[in-house]
């Protein structure tokens, strides 16, 4: 099997832009920094697969974030569309798997056990606490995990897994990893204010 490209779906750090419900606990400019540190990481986080990796942006020219993250890697504007519309433009082609930007305990090893799941033909799914989910990977095009969902709500994850059973699609899935959006989420993550 080709190795899957890996995407990072993530937003330019601008002040009152990114992670507005962590502004209250943080105000915009520290909210924003938040976001461009954990997008970092999660880069990082990326890069030490070895697998090919791709940035898909939003909120600032592609310039903007070359200037950021520097030209080692693709970096792709999402373009339009709602979210599920713009995942599902950039899983093409399959195999891919597909990261947000807001995930601390993210680490190559979740990476690397999708790709094995790949391999052996199922969708990877990473459970997100909040009943979301932090990764989903296809080996084959899957549109119908993104038209007409829900997003951003707990019902995410069941409504994705019961669209892949009733298209007879098997799947695997990875660790639940807890993703930081919330105010309340921020003491578990104690190291990432300083």
């Amino acid at each position: 099997m080709t190795p899957p490209r890996l995407l990072l779906f993530t937003r330019y750090p601008q002040p009152g832009q990114t992670k507005t419900r962590l502004i209250p606990a943080l105000g915009a400019a520290g909210a924003a920094a938040l976001h461009r540190r954990l997008t970092e990481a999660t880069l990082a986080t990326l890069l030490a697969t070895g697998l090919p990796v791709e940035l898909w942006v939003t909120g600032a020219p592609v310039a903007a974030f070359q200037a950021w993250l520097g030209q080692s890697v693709p970096i792709l504007p999402q373009g339009e569309g709602d979210l599920g519309a713009r995942m599902d433009r950039a899983l093409q082609p399959t195999p891919a798997i597909l990261v947000g930007s807001d995930l601390p305990t993210l680490a190559a090893s979740h990476i690397t056990a999708a790709s094995a799941r790949l391999a052996d033909g199922k969708v990877a799914l990473g459970p997100a606490e909040d009943g979301g989910y932090y990764l989903v990977g296809l080996p084959a095009p899957a549109p119908f995990l993104f038209d007409a969902m829900v997003w951003s709500t707990s019902g995410v994850l069941a409504e994705t897994r019961r669209r892949l059973e009733a298209n007879a699609v098997p799947y695997a899935l990875l660790p639940t990893l807890a993703d930081l959006d919330r105010p309340e989420d921020l003491a578990r993550f104690p190291g990432l204010l300083a």
